[in-house]
């Protein structure tokens, strides 16, 4: 992907003009949204039926292993049966921040925060199969950067209020209009997304829907069957 100047927002800012991405519109021709499951913290215990439960609800594209606090060797023990899981059923399985882990697991891919790594050396390391996603916040410049570098993704978010994370960047949806107008590249909506709030995500643009407690919260299976009539429909 390659990226005009003009385009960089570092010197035009498309901000500053009201309105500005509501005049894009997604390509017709892109795939339908598709929704990609991030764990809670907790994902010991009876979580690996769980996810079984919900991959086994709907179609799954993604599942985004997400731990905090704990060394490798505990993730990767954690992460084990969780990825036999997805791949039973064909479901890319994502390691969050750590490419040292992700390499280690021989997992699908990587989900890099901006202070995670450059996608290029993650490339080098997990090889040109990696599917290699990048935090973007609210920053079309940041989400250019991104795809210079190589990554397979680019995730804006925190969309809605969530207790997953603290929240800095609240993006408003339209910046999913012109991206997906401009780019080819996925782009993925993160942040207290819920069957109730997703649909102007999936309009205005939205490739995959990240979601972690609008399912884990609840019923899991009821949760995914939601999503999925959603993004059907």
């Amino acid at each position: 992907m390659t990226v005009d100047p003009a385009d960089d927002d570092t010197l035009f800012d498309p901000n500053a003009l009201e309105g500005f991405a509501d005049h894009f519109q997604r390509d017709d021709g892109r795939a339908p949204c598709q929704l990609y499951l991030i764990s809670p913290l907790e994902v010991g215990g009876s979580f690996p039926e769980r996810l079984a439960r919900a991959l086994d609800a709907g179609p799954v594209a993604a599942f985004q292993f997400r731990v905090k606090g704990i060394d490798q060797h505990q993730a990767a023990r954690l992460a084990e049966p969780l990825q036999a899981i997805c791949a039973e059923r064909e479901v890319a399985f994502i390691v969050n921040d750590s490419v040292s882990l992700a390499k280690r697991l021989g997992a699908d891919g990587v989900h890099l925060g901006q202070g995670d790594g450059d996608p290029r050396e993650a490339r080098s390391i997990l090889g040109p199969a990696a599917q290699i996603g990048v935090t973007c916040h609210d920053s079309r410049h940041l989400a250019m950067e991104a795809g210079e570098a190589g990554a397979d993704y680019v995730a804006f978010g925190s969309f809605f209020p969530t207790t997953t994370k603290e929240v800095r960047h609240r993006p408003d949806p339209s910046i999913l209009n012109w991206w997906s107008a401009l780019f080819e590249l996925p782009c993925v909506a993160i942040g207290g997304i819920t069957p109730e709030n997703a649909p102007p995500l999936i309009a205005a643009g939205a490739d995959f829907l990240a979601v972690c407690g609008g399912v884990w919260s609840g019923d899991e299976a009821a949760a995914v069957r939601a999503f999925t009539k959603l993004m059907e429909g």
